[in-house]
Formats: structure tokens, C-alpha cells, sequence
């Protein structure tokens, strides 16, 4: 195989490079893990790929997940592998596993679990705890090997509680040396490898007994001092959540502030919350002002709603807050469907008057006219008249009773789809317009987290289904604009400056994808995490070929066993022709 001119070649396809500019067909020939030409007519390759009627686009950049602690004990990073992701970044919403004391090992995973819902027996078990600082973690990262390549952030969190012990989980305030602690341990992370740092300032994020998460209501001074340390570093990025309510304009003035004053790039979770509907538009009004100021200011969007599910396999369902499913709760599967389809138990329950409580899901567990059945083809935009509430309507019913028989599909693995955010007007259109506004980028999968509720490490893959192709209820985007979204657009926004493009010298980081067959299932239940731990999964078709550093990891949707990923330490510059020029 001397004479091959190519490791690898992707032979006859259409290219989307990623660039936005419309696809073109052509070969691309791949060699040392770089992309080495693209063009007619390339030279044999040792290996070749025929891509002819499939369209190659970059690996999709993920720059919002929670594989903190799926990266110490798995080498297979899915969901989010198997959606045409080739990078992943995790440590957001200020969680993670470092820097910790041996002593506060169950305080972080129980912020974990209440955060993320990632079970205390899943990260208890999984997790090896060889490392204490955030280069000690780093460093255990890149000894290990992946099927995508991993980026992390230094987590608010881990680092409040780790300078500043119980104080810092009970939000007391920090003092100037607290602030010059957590400076200087972040000045080393980024230095050691860290692409950033990230807070969260949402009352959603609560540890497993219920109190916020230890960053709520850290002051601006500790997140500039924080943002100060990136900035003596003179790299590294800052991510932050916050429910900017109910003053999103005093939230954004501050967080505008912080980059004023750092002069680090900045990317807020921006969604559209039933609370307030139309927030997010004074939002992207304030993030473009700072922008065209100068500020370099994302807020990171999501194609679809952030969507709950509901499942008697599942964290939670419209039943479980009530006596009389406690009577079963902890039983098999199959022996609760067995009661729930027993008529004097299914009318014990039916009767029962429930009012479920608690943050985040327990307020929606009966919320019928926002729920929904979900169907073996997800509906993620989906209209008022396919609700439980709807159904019932129609049905003459009683909505609890269609909602448990929609759960006892499919042997009792049917589920509930409750819209949670960006959703309140009942359709995509502020999706639409957060997707194409010249300041964001595609974001918020939370791939690796909840996996008991929430099943959205699919985003890459429903943007393209969705909005390039199968959207019916307004403004489509082009296949083009899509792709360069979650590729050159997500990859620059975190410094990842030498992936995102199919360009001679970039990563040789590729999809080969049926784009005319590529579809969805619905979620799926998964029990293969530690402890046999259960999580939501969701398989693509479609996805002819991903590959990773110029090896293919995915072949027809099924992993190949290659594991070429590895640790991204830091801002990476482009090609070295490019950045010249």
C-alpha cells in the first residue's frame, strides 16, 4: 500500500465544508489525521469510502455536555457520538469532578446528581477519584482514549467548594482572599489545559436534597476575580446559565461587565422560558449591543425544546408522586405493569387526587395540555391537538388515564414528552430566531446528563432533520448555514480553531451521512452504566461513516471499536498556512 497516496478517502460525495457555502462534489483525501486535499479525482487511498449521493460534512462540535465523569470510566461517549459529533466539551454549568478533597467526594457527586441527574451509585462506583487538582484531572484524561475528542472547563462548583469548604456550598460570600484562591487555581487550569470556566446561576440546578447549587448567588466581584485569573492566563473561555429573571437586563448588564473587564469571550445558555416568553428577545437585543461594542459575546440556542420525558423506567412520571404508585414503585417492570393493568389497582390510582411538587419536572408531571405521547417517529415540534389534554378531550376520557396507557406502550416503556423550554408559544418559531441570529450558536445538548429525564445529546442530528428538511410549520434553514452552525461556528466560539472545516490541514474530523434517510427514533432506556446504572439513548440512522482524526469510529450507525479521541488541552490554533495568511 505504499503507493496510496491517501490513509483515507471519501470518494464522490457532496461537501459541505462547513464554510456555509453551498456543497460541492468532490473527493476528500485524508492523511495523518489531516484533511490533505479536496477535489475531482483524488488518488487511490488505502482505505476508501464511496460517498457518491451521501453528503460529508465536519464532525459536529459539541460544546455543551456533562461527560465530567462518563470520560474517567467509558471510552464510548454516546449519545452524543453516535450524532455525527466528533468534539465534545464538557464541565459546563459550573459542575464537575475537580478540583475536589478526598472529603468532599460525595458532596460533589450528590451536586451531580441533583444537577444532572446522573445517579449517586452510577458516579460512586464509576468514578476513580485519581486525581485532587484540575491539572491532576487533566492529566488522568490524557491518559486515556476516546471514540471523539474531549475538551473540559474548570467547574464553579467544584472549585467554590474546594477553596472555600463548607462556606462556599452554603453560598456564603466570598472573601478578597477566597477570590484571589480561586484566581489563581483557575489561572492554572486554563494554563494546564483548561478551555474555560463556567458558572450556573439558575435556581433549576439543586443538589439531590434539594439546595441550590453552591454558585447561585456568588457575586460579581468573584466572577470577575475568577475571570481576571483566565485573563492573566491570557487564554480560555467563560460559560454561564442563569435564568436572568426577574431582571435579565441588570443579569446581562453584569455579565457584560465581567468581559469589559477580562476581555475573556463569553457564552450564556439562552432559551425561552414559559416565565417570562418573550425574555429572550431583550436578551439577544443586549448580547448584540455588546458585541457591536466589541465584546466578544455568544448566547449558545437549542434547535428544539429542552424536553422532559415522563416513563415508568424514568426519574419521574404523572403517577409516581402519588400513594398509591408508591405501593409499587420499587418493583420490576414488568411486575408494576402487571398492577397498573390490573383494573382494581388502575382504578385505585385513577382515583387518587394527586398534586405533584418539587423544582424543574414535578410541576409538569400533570400538565396534560403541554404533554405529550412519544410515538416510535418523536414529534418534536408538535402540535396542541396531539396533548394528553387533547386526546382526552376528544376521547371523552379522563387525560390520566390516556397518559397511563400511553406509559404501558411497548411492555411499559412507553413515554411522555413535556416541552419544557422553548416552547411556550406552542411552536419552534423563537428556536428559529435564536438558530439565526448573528450572535449565537448551537449549544445545550447536555450530552452525558440526565439520564433519567432528558434525552437531547440528539440535537445535531434533529437541527439537520428538522430544520434543513422535515420542518412543515414555518421558516426552514439552509442545509448549508446548518452545518457551518454546528461545526466552524461552535468550534470557534470555544478557540478549537483547527477543526470545523474540510480545508486542507484541519482535523480530518468527517460525517458521511444519508441525509435523505437520516431520521430518529424515540428514546430508548439503556441499563450499561456503572452499578447498572439506567440511561435515555436515542439511535440515528443515517450516519454512513463518522470519523475521528482521519479514523472512522462509526460505521452505519454502529461504533467500530476505534477509540482515536483524545484529550484537547486548550485553545488550538488553525493550520499553520491559514493562520499565516
Amino acid at each position: 500500500m505504499a503507493d496510496r497516496a491517501y490513509d483515507l478517502v471519501l470518494r464522490g460525495g457532496t461537501v459541505f465544508d462547513g464554510s456555509g457555502a453551498p456543497g460541492v462534489v468532490a473527493d476528500v483525501g485524508v492523511k495523518g489525521g489531516l484533511i490533505a486535499a479536496v477535489g475531482p479525482d483524488l488518488a487511490a487511498g488505502v482505505e476508501e469510502i464511496d460517498a457518491r449521493g451521501r453528503i460529508v460534512t465536519p464532525g459536529f462540535v459539541d460544546i455543551h455536555t456533562h461527560y465530567d465523569g462518563q470520560a474517567t470510566w467509558s471510552g464510548q461517549l454516546g449519545p452524543s457520538s453516535g450524532h455525527g459529533v466528533t468534539t465534545v466539551v464538557m464541565g459546563n454549568c459550573g459542575v464537575g469532578f475537580a478540583p475536589c478533597r478526598p472529603e468532599d467526594h460525595d458532596r460533589l457527586i450528590r451536586l451531580m446528581e441533583g444537577v444532572e441527574d446522573i445517579p449517586f451509585p452510577v458516579l460512586t462506583e464509576g468514578l476513580p477519584w485519581a486525581w485532587e487538582s484540575f491539572p491532576d484531572y487533566l492529566d488522568f484524561l490524557a491518559g486515556r482514549a476516546f471514540d471523539v475528542d474531549v475538551g473540559a472547563q474548570l467547574p464553579h462548583a467544584a472549585l467554590r467548594v474546594y477553596v472555600m469548604g463548607q462556606r462556599g456550598a452554603d453560598r456564603e460570600p466570598a472573601t478578597e482572599a477566597d477570590i484571589a484562591a480561586m484566581a489563581a487555581i483557575a489561572r492554572r487550569a486554563v494554563e494546564a489545559g483548561a478551555l474555560g470556566f463556567s458558572t450556573s446561576r439558575t435556581l433549576n440546578h439543586r443538589t439531590s436534597d434539594g439546595q441550590p447549587t453552591p454558585t447561585l448567588t456568588a457575586g460579581e466581584d468573584e466572577l470577575t476575580g475568577i475571570a481576571l485569573g483566565l485573563a492573566a492566563a491570557g487564554k480560555g473561555v467563560l460559560q454561564l446559565v442563569s435564568d436572568f429573571h426577574p431582571d435579565g437586563a441588570a443579569e446581562l448588564a453584569m455579565v457584560r461587565r465581567i468581559v469589559e473587564r477580562s476581555g475573556r469571550p463569553l457564552s450564556f445558555s439562552l432559551v425561552q422560558s414559559p416565565k417570562s416568553p418573550d425574555g429572550w428577545k431583550a436578551m439577544l437585543v443586549g448580547l448584540s449591543a455588546a458585541v457591536d461594542a466589541g465584546l466578544p459575546m455568544k448566547a449558545q440556542v437549542c434547535g428544539r425544546p429542552v424536553g422532559v420525558l415522563f416513563g415508568l423506567e424514568l426519574t419521574l412520571n404523572p403517577f409516581s408522586q402519588t400513594e398509591v404508585y408508591g405501593e409499587i414503585a420499587r418493583l420490576p417492570l414488568a411486575e408494576r405493569v402487571a398492577a397498573l393493568r390490573d383494573p382494581a389497582f388502575r382504578a385505585r390510582l385513577l382515583a387518587e387526587d394527586a398534586d405533584p411538587q418539587g423544582p424543574f419536572a414535578g410541576r409538569a408531571l400533570r400538565a396534560w395540555d403541554i404533554l405529550f405521547p412519544m410515538g416510535a417517529e418523536p414529534d418534536y415540534e408538535p402540535t396542541a391537538d396531539k396533548s394528553v389534554a387533547a386526546i382526552a378531550a376528544r376521547e371523552g376520557r379522563d387525560p390520566a388515564a390516556v397518559a397511563l396507557d400511553a406509559l404501558l406502550v411497548n411492555g411499559g416503556r412507553g413515554m411522555l414528552y413535556h416541552p419544557f423550554l422553548n416552547y411556550a408559544d406552542g411552536s419552534l418559531d423563537p428556536s428559529f430566531r435564536m438558530l439565526t441570529h448573528r450572535d449565537t450558536v448551537p449549544g445545550l445538548s447536555d450530552g452525558g446528563a440526565h439520564v433519567g429525564m432528558i434525552c437531547d445529546g440528539s440535537f445535531p442530528t434533529s437541527n439537520l432533520v428538522h430544520w434543513t428538511r422535515d420542518r412543515a410549520r414555518g421558516a426552514r434553514i439552509t442545509l448549508e448555514t446548518m452545518i457551518a452552525r454546528q461545526t466552524r461556528d461552535t468550534a470557534a466560539a470555544v478557540g478549537l480553531l483547527d477543526r470545523g472545516l474540510i480545508a486542507p490541514g484541519y482535523r480530518a474530523d468527517l460525517n458521511v451521512i444519508d441525509y435523505e434517510g437520516l431520521r430518529l427514533d424515540a428514546p430508548r432506556v439503556a441499563y450499561d452504566l456503572p452499578a447498572g446504572g439506567r440511561r435515555l439513548v436515542q439511535r440515528a440512522h443515517g450516519y454512513v461513516a463518522t470519523i475521528v482524526a482521519g479514523v472512522v469510529t462509526q460505521r452505519d450507525g454502529e461504533p467500530t471499536g476505534a477509540l482515536p479521541g483524545r484529550l484537547v488541552r486548550g485553545a488550538q490554533a488553525p493550520p499553520l498556512s491559514l493562520a499565516a495568511a
